[in-house]
């Protein structure tokens, strides 16, 4: 699995990175919403690097102009609830990419064992054809990689795509190791940042708090 870290560079992204980590900014959860898309905007353009193009004559009002335009069929999956601002950030970008979306939650569930463990339950799925398309499936936050997991593989039903770039504003060393095991090794995983430790709560840490929450409330 390729891992692209755009914090490895000084970009802008790094900006919008501040601003959602910091408690005092975090807060104005019109702006926390905005800074999650504009993350999207600026990977979904690093990514547009990596597709597949062919020329194209465009007809101007004065002569004949050629142009590189993408042809890959691009598929924006997202993970509800907090993965929908930055799956609109991907959307401005690829505005005729089709889109999915899965619903996957956290739940404490007793083994056989009798202990308690973190399971994932996806319950809802709503996705086009995949077969041979670039699927960008995105999910700002990256803890422990089962959520992604879950969502990758629901979505197989619609069909195998082409290549799979998985998209987060911030991932964990755990959930990079979890993906790399579990996923196939010609994804490509892009993260504006990795942050080095998942506490017992599975946060990661330093992190930003529950993305969700900040977006649109907290849950009960």
């Amino acid at each position: 699995m390729k891992i692209i870290n755009l914090s490895e560079n000084n970009t802008i992204v790094n900006q919008y990175l501040k601003e959602i980590r910091s408690i005092q900014i975090q807060s104005d959860s019109m702006r926390f919403r905005r800074n999650i898309e504009r993350i999207g905007e600026m990977m979904a353009y690093e990514i547009s690097k990596t597709l597949s193009y062919q020329t194209e004559n465009i007809q101007t009002p004065l002569d004949i102009a050629q142009v590189n335009t993408p042809i890959d069929a691009i598929v924006l999956g997202t993970v509800l609830r907090a993965g929908l601002p930055f799956h609109q950030g991907f959307l401005n970008v690829y505005d005729h990419a089709e889109n999915a979306f899965i619903s996957a939650y956290r739940k404490m569930v007793t083994n056989q064992k009798g202990e308690k463990e973190l399971t994932i339950i996806a319950e809802y799925l709503a996705a086009p054809q995949l077969q041979d398309k670039t699927l960008l499936l995105v999910d700002p936050m990256l803890a422990t990689g089962m959520s992604m997991e879950i969502a990758y593989k629901a979505l197989l039903a619609h069909g195998t795509p082409k290549h799979t770039h998985i998209c987060c504003t911030i991932g964990t060393p755990n959930a990079i190791a979890y993906l790399e095991e579990h996923m196939p090794q010609d994804c490509t995983l892009w993260c504006a940042a990795i942050d080095p430790i998942l506490n017992e709560k599975k946060y990661i840490v330093p992190g930003l708090g529950d993305a969700g929450d900040l977006c649109f409330g907290e849950k009960l």
